[in-house]
């Protein structure tokens, strides 16, 4: 089954992400706005082995403040709404997922940089139409990260929910 972990971030403004996904991103209503921790993957792990590995890896991560602001367009065709505060702690939380049951599943080719897609674009024309039209959105987006979530991938792409795991459950020094 493919697999991926992502946090869902809770923005009260998120109908404004929504509202740029609709227009420029293929998997508007498939899958809500996210930051990709795991990317899908494939394995044959039980999903008590793959909640027993998440809750290990997050557990004395506390939870933090996420704030997102200003599009960045890519050589490989994507609109990235940018993490402007926190984006150290996820990258903590994504090399913490990427250990142990899942250290083979990590792409060390590819430089992780999180972000929330707002866009996909099959040629580079199309994404510079919209990277000038979106270059005005200034949108902030502000929220406390407090939990991941991990989702199955069905064959039409949309996702579900398997399971969610809150930060810091073992970190009593809050």
């Amino acid at each position: 089954m493919l697999r991926a972990v992502h946090i869902f971030p809770k923005f009260p403004n998120l109908d404004k992400i929504e509202k740029l996904r609709k227009k420029y991103d293929s998997l508007y209503g498939l899958i809500p706005p996210h930051i990709t921790l795991v990317f899908p993957f494939e394995s044959d792990r039980s999903l008590a082995d793959l909640h027993t590995h998440f809750v290990a890896s997050v557990d004395k991560v506390r939870p933090f403040k996420l704030c997102v602001n200003g599009i960045t367009a890519t050589s490989d065709n994507y609109l990235f709404l940018n993490v402007t505060e926190g984006s150290n702690k996820i990258k903590d939380l994504h090399d913490r997922l990427y250990t142990g049951i899942l250290r083979g599943f990590l792409n060390e080719q590819i430089p992780y940089t999180p972000h929330i897609t707002v866009g996909r674009f099959p040629y580079t024309a199309a994404l510079e139409r919209a990277f000038a039209v979106t270059q005005g959105f200034s949108e902030t987006f502000e929220c406390y990260v407090t939990e991941i979530t991990v989702e199955s991938i069905k064959d039409d792409q949309s996702s579900v929910i398997e399971f969610t795991v809150p930060l810091g459950i073992n970190d009593f020094t809050k």
